[in-house]
């Protein structure tokens, strides 16, 4: 955990296929601790071809049933069919802003939102950004997004500067 907060959580991505990546995790993560995640995050890019977003928009019934053998990820149906609907919802956003980072970070104006919390028990778990962007979401057709699990998933592509003030990370991240 030490690692991923110290190199990975909260720092911003623009990259369409990393941002893709983390909502699907951060979706399989709903009801689990994230630790779960994290140990199973290899064989989550095994299974599902490097997010690469096209080839999961495309999985079909066979793909759906191998991913629910698979013991190396999490085995909802629920969740894998948000995985390949949601990316068949990321290709129309990038149709429409050009790619999936610029409808994200559009809703900030491009800009990292810092919060100035003083210890982890301040740190909300939604939003109003995260509303917005899973009220729009949801207007698109998404599934399995509420407001936690994008206030999470801002907090970890870094749309959302929660490390607390103490951190070496605060001022590090803009």
């Amino acid at each position: 955990m030490k690692h991923y907060h110290d190199t990975i959580w909260g720092v911003p991505v623009y990259d369409d296929q990393r941002l893709f990546r983390k909502l699907i995790l951060d979706i399989n993560q709903a009801g689990l601790s994230w630790q779960t995640i994290l140990n199973k995050e290899d064989y989550f890019d095994t299974a599902f071809d490097n997010f690469d977003i096209k080839k999961v928009a495309h999985y079909d019934e066979n793909k759906i049933e191998e991913l629910l053998n698979d013991p190396g990820i999490i085995r909802n149906r629920r969740k894998i069919e948000a995985a390949i609907h949601n990316a068949q919802k990321v290709i129309e956003i990038q149709e429409e802003f050009g790619t999936f980072s610029n409808y994200l970070w559009g809703f900030n104006a491009q800009n990292v939102l810092k919060n100035s919390y003083q210890n982890q028990l301040e740190i909300p778990t939604t939003n109003e950004l995260s509303d917005r962007i899973t009220k729009d979401l949801k207007k698109r057709g998404f599934k399995f997004v509420g407001s936690t699990i994008i206030y999470a998933f801002l907090e970890a592509v870094g749309m959302i500067n929660d490390h607390v003030t103490t951190c070496f990370r605060y001022e590090e991240l803009k």
